[in-house]
């Protein structure tokens, strides 16, 4: 009976060890790729193995983080939106964000936030950029209303010939270019070679939205075009039966739907597969483009690389630091449970990490320090399960035992007082600003993991250690204090 159980609890310890090491590279691949680069440098020197595919190297991926640590700025748009209908304003801001998204990330932003803010019926657009070099810039593309027109595509030949042109003086060096052919080549290349420019516009849209076709299920985008739009809608489509028609925003196309046949009404719809998200984003994105939605810049904080640099590094700071002492504590007080503890902290720590990389989480100052919290709970319920353990190992000396009640008895408690978090963490999330949300999102992604570690890691590091001579040792410590 002995055997079957040892070979389980070193074949639970061997699949920690193995989780450890596998997120341990993948969230820092660093150290592992120095270890792969340096054996296929060795191996590559012996023949046999020289002709075998060298071991893969992990890619590299950064850590998201928010612009109080990476440096950036933080603006507030406020929307005028007397022009809209009240049913039609949420709809309206939401397809600004989306243009707005889309415009930001064509500065080099990595992934902006921009999100709406809504109070007593005044819409704002929160608009956070880290890493922004040209913030002027930035603010200037950003208030301009979006632009929306409708291209039709230009034959083959055309195309052909156009891109056949721009290859021909790509070949060429700037020197032996004549100021004509540089007019040409910087002409061609900032143009469209694929579709031509026409006369309907946003302006002409009268409303676009979600439809389903008569089979109730597929989801299709309905758009109407007001008196002048539909005639031009109706030239436009009678000259390009077969052909494609794209629909462009700020220069940059949504959508490409096929003409089937003339459309006289001034009414259309598009369809293409489309999921029903997929089909609101573009109906939001159409109706972005056609309503005059200007904002207004009210609020810009600015904060420089420098201190988003000394920020990071204070909170790292902090984090060694808490570690360390929660270490010391729990080694202090719970001697070999509270060193068994450490390690799980480690492992749990290495998961929080590994989750805020690849999920990925923007990790702000906020954001750390609710997974700063989040480590105080994964200690809290380690202290509940040791003091049960301490509490069971006076009634008798089965060490497995023990640990199996003490696991039991302190399960209602970690689960209620970390359920009971989880719902604060979850109601700040939904409700708060947006510094808020990712205090709460850090917050409640830790209390999730610590629960797992707490009552699968702790618990088979303390499994490893039934029936050695620490295990002795411990049960006779206990029988001593008993009977003093």
């Amino acid at each position: 009976m002995k055997q079957p159980a040892r070979k389980k609890k070193y074949i639970n310890l061997t699949i920690i060890a193995g989780i450890f090491l596998v997120v341990f590279n993948l969230t820092f691949p660093s150290y592992f790729n120095r270890g792969v680069l340096f054996f296929n440098t060795q191996t590559a020197k012996i023949p046999l193995v020289k002709v075998l595919s060298h071991l893969p190297q992990l890619p590299e991926k950064q850590f998201k983080l928010g612009l109080d640590l990476l440096g950036g700025s933080h603006l507030v748009y406020q929307a005028d939106l007397s022009k809209v209908e009240v049913v039609e304003q949420a709809e309206a801001m939401e397809g600004l964000r989306d243009v707005i998204e889309r415009r930001v990330n064509l500065f080099g932003v990595s992934e902006p936030v921009v999100t709406v803010q809504e109070a007593g019926g005044i819409y704002r657009l929160n608009v956070e950029l880290a890493g922004v070099l040209d913030i002027k810039e930035a603010i200037k593309q950003i208030g301009k209303t979006p632009y929306l027109e409708f291209k039709t595509q230009k034959s083959e030949e055309e195309t052909e010939s156009i891109l056949k042109r721009i290859e021909d003086l790509s070949q060429k060096s700037e020197t032996d270019l004549t100021l004509d052919e540089k007019v040409e080549k910087l002409t061609l290349e900032t143009g469209d070679p694929f579709f031509n420019q026409t006369d309907l516009t946003g302006r002409y849209l009268k409303k676009a939205e979600v439809g389903f076709e008569q089979n109730g299920i597929e989801p299709i985008v309905l758009i109407e075009f007001d008196s002048e739009g539909a005639e031009l809608f109706k030239i436009l489509t009678q000259e390009n039966i077969g052909k494609r028609v794209a629909i462009y925003i700020d220069n940059s196309p949504v959508s490409a739907p096929v003409v089937n046949e003339a459309i006289m009404s001034g009414k259309a719809q598009i369809s293409g597969g489309f999921t029903i998200d997929q089909a609101k984003e573009l109906a939001r994105n159409l109706s972005a483009g056609a309503l005059p939605v200007p904002i207004e810049l009210i609020s810009q904080n600015t904060i420089g690389p420098s201190l988003g640099k000394i920020s990071l590094l204070k909170s790292l700071r902090a984090a060694i630091f808490a570690f360390l002492l929660i270490a010391l504590f729990m080694f202090c007080f719970y001697r070999l449970n509270g060193l068994l503890s450490v390690i799980a902290l480690l492992l749990y720590g290495l998961v929080l990490l590994f989750l805020f990389k690849y999920i990925p989480i923007t990790l702000t100052l906020a954001g750390i320090g609710g997974a700063l919290l989040s480590i105080g709970m994964a200690v809290d319920a380690n202290v509940l399960i040791f003091e049960r353990f301490k509490e069971e190992r006076k009634k008798e000396d089965n060490f497995l035992k023990n640990i199996e009640e003490a696991f039991k008895r302190a399960w209602p408690s970690i689960r209620d007082s970390n359920l009971t978090t989880l719902i604060i963490a979850l109601i700040m999330f939904s409700f708060g600003a947006s510094f808020v949300k990712g205090f709460a999102l850090t917050l409640a992604i830790g209390i999730m993991v610590s629960m797992l570690t707490s009552m699968l890691a702790t618990r088979v590091l303390m499994q490893a250690f039934t029936g050695i001579r620490l295990d002795k040792m411990m049960n006779n410590k206990t029988r001593i204090m008993t009977n003093n």
